[in-house]
């Protein structure tokens, strides 16, 4: 039996919106979990004391080996160093990989966030038995994950498969711009403030955040201000995944994210807009599926990560030839 076969590992992860602690074995089963919603206003150092507060409870009842991480945005998975972020100060350039070693004097490993999550449901959730396996999630922003032989692709440092911030034409918006949580909350309120007698703003009038749980009901009552909304994401999404189909031809694309949730509404027109954008050869378009982890996807890769860089001595990345 060797190191990543044995013992628990935790898993961290560092949101702009919420932090989630979780141990576990290597299998990836959570074993028990604890939660934060990140203080508003907090800066990096804030939110770190939070995270040794969080890590140390749970290892106080679960003795770990080892210890890895989803941050939400670019890492230098080498030196453990973040690159940048985007949603909170105080964390650019931080050696957040040494900071816990020190700290809490177990091995780690740090990885971004949406990386982490395709690589759980690469293994355990909905692309199990897919391969190569593309990860977005829609959420407060848009991020992505290539999985290749059951291991994260990487590119040059600092990041890689940041369908986020592709351009949906030169110069124009980029796919995070129209596709996230938070993009479409905002296009929901102004179409409603504009649209007073709508069923939109009827429906938007109960309640105070989260505008697109509405969409559903919105859509299945004929509201074509909903309808609109919901297509102009589809357009760009399909036009932004088309380019992840013409460069790395994944067996199976998942979605995952607080958008997922709309499943089949959001499935049934993305697939068919994604075709229309795809050379005939590489017809159909991949298997498109919505993520089966729910909202433990993230410490659930970051702990697959701590025990594969136990069982190999270092993080198990694909890297660019």
């Amino acid at each position: 039996m060797n190191a990543g076969d044995k013992g628990r590992f935790l898993g961290i992860e560092i949101g702009g919106t919420k932090l989630q602690v979780a141990v576990g074995p290597a299998s990836g089963v959570i074993v028990d979990s604890t939660r934060e919603a990140v203080p508003s206003g907090a800066k990096g150092r804030d939110i770190r004391r939070i995270i040794l507060d969080l890590c140390r409870s749970l290892i106080a009842e679960h003795p770990i080996t080892g210890i890895g991480v989803g941050f939400g945005g670019p890492i230098d998975v080498e030196s453990g160093k973040i690159a940048r972020s985007h949603q909170v100060d105080g964390w650019e350039g931080f050696s957040l990989k040494a900071w816990l070693q020190d700290a809490l004097d177990v091995p780690a490993t740090v990885e971004n966030d949406a990386n982490t999550a395709a690589l759980a449901e690469a293994r355990l959730g909905a692309g199990k038995a897919h391969n190569p396996v593309f990860y977005v999630t829609l959420g407060s922003g848009v991020g992505g994950g290539l999985v290749v032989d059951g291991h994260v692709y990487h590119g040059r440092t600092p990041g890689e498969s940041e369908i986020g911030h592709l351009r949906l034409s030169p110069g124009g918006p980029i796919v995070e711009s129209m596709c996230s949580g938070w993009a479409l909350d905002q296009r929901l309120r102004k179409l409603a403030r504009d649209n007073p007698e709508s069923r939109l703003a009827g429906l938007l009038a109960e309640v105070e955040s989260g505008e697109a749980s509405v969409l559903p009901m919105a859509i299945e009552g004929g509201d074509r201000l909903a309808r609109s909304a919901l297509n102009d994401i589809i357009e760009a999404l399909a036009f932004g995944l088309s380019h992840v189909v013409h460069l790395a031809h994944p067996e199976i694309i998942v979605i995952g994210g607080g958008l997922s949730h709309l499943g089949d509404l959001l499935l049934t027109p993305l697939r068919e807009e994604l075709e229309s954008n795809m050379m005939d050869a590489l017809r159909p378009a991949p298997e498109l599926k919505t993520a089966s982890l729910g909202d433990q996807v993230v410490p659930t890769g970051a702990i697959l990560l701590a025990a594969d860089t136990a069982a190999s001595g270092s993080s198990q990345v694909l890297r660019h030839a």
